[in-house]
């Protein structure tokens, strides 16, 4: 008797047509039955933003054959209420997946990542979920060490399950980097220092572009930015519950009465 395959929902933030999106949903081809629904454009850094103040447009497109896929006018997070409520019509995929990305999601990345708050939203609607990016952010980057790495990962996560509000943040080293094995890691301590380079459009009105440079205070062996700079795929489990729990006894012996 045939086992029924586990159905999975594809998404990502780097828009349809990314290179990285195909490479994610030709894995998982491998796996399971695949529905891809993602942005009909870039989304990067949009982290948990939903479409409240216009309408959203949902398409089924025929980009690679075999395959069910759909574009959104919308966020990430769009995508993935739009798959669960309107393709799948309440009934729970069996996994989601993000990515894909291309660029590191690691530390405080993880904040602004349309890639990650697309899986953070598959974990909120009590979908097993993972988030995948890549150290290259270019159009042509090489993700062909990723696939059996992406494979073994979702494949652990079907066997076993993932414990309740929880996902994985994968990362992986560029691909000029032999990938040593898989480290199990916590979010590195982090920022951005942020810098606005102001500029003059054709009309002489000032802009600004945002830069920076990544502080990496954290010298600690156990985290994500260690694992990946010493050749190894990060995974992060990650949560979406942001309380403070070990700050809830000091506030207790504040005086709150006037």
């Amino acid at each position: 008797m045939a086992t029924k395959k586990p159905t999975i929902l594809v998404v990502n933030d780097d828009g349809i047509t990314a290179p990285g999106i195909k490479v994610l949903l030709e894995v998982m081809q491998e796996i399971g039955d695949v529905i891809v629904v993602a942005p009909d454009s870039p989304q990067s850094g949009m982290g948990h933003a939903i479409t409240i103040g216009r309408p959203l447009r949902l398409d089924k497109i025929d980009l690679y054959e075999g395959v069910e896929m759909y574009k959104c006018s919308g966020t990430p997070v769009d995508c993935v209420k739009l798959a669960v409520h309107k393709i799948f019509k309440g009934r729970k995929p069996d996994l989601c997946v993000s990515g894909i990305n291309h660029g590191l999601n690691y530390s405080i990345n993880v904040l602004y990542s349309g890639t990650m708050s697309a899986a953070v939203e598959g974990a909120i609607e009590g979908i097993p979920s993972i988030g995948y990016s890549l150290d290259d952010f270019s159009h042509h980057a090489d993700f062909s060490h990723t696939r059996p790495y992406v494979k073994t990962v979702a494949e652990q996560v079907l066997k076993n399950g993932l414990p309740k509000n929880s996902l994985l943040n994968v990362n992986f080293p560029n691909a000029t980097e032999k990938i040593k094995g898989i480290k199990i890691c916590r979010q590195a301590n982090a920022k951005w220092f942020e810098e606005f380079d102001e500029r003059l459009d054709p009309y002489q009105r000032e802009y600004f572009w945002m830069t920076g440079n990544f502080d990496l205070k954290d010298k600690g062996e156990d985290t994500d930015v260690h694992a990946l700079t010493h050749g190894y795929v990060s995974v992060v489990p990650t949560q979406f519950d942001m309380t403070a729990h070990h700050v809830i006894p000091e506030l207790n012996t504040w005086s709150f009465d006037k």
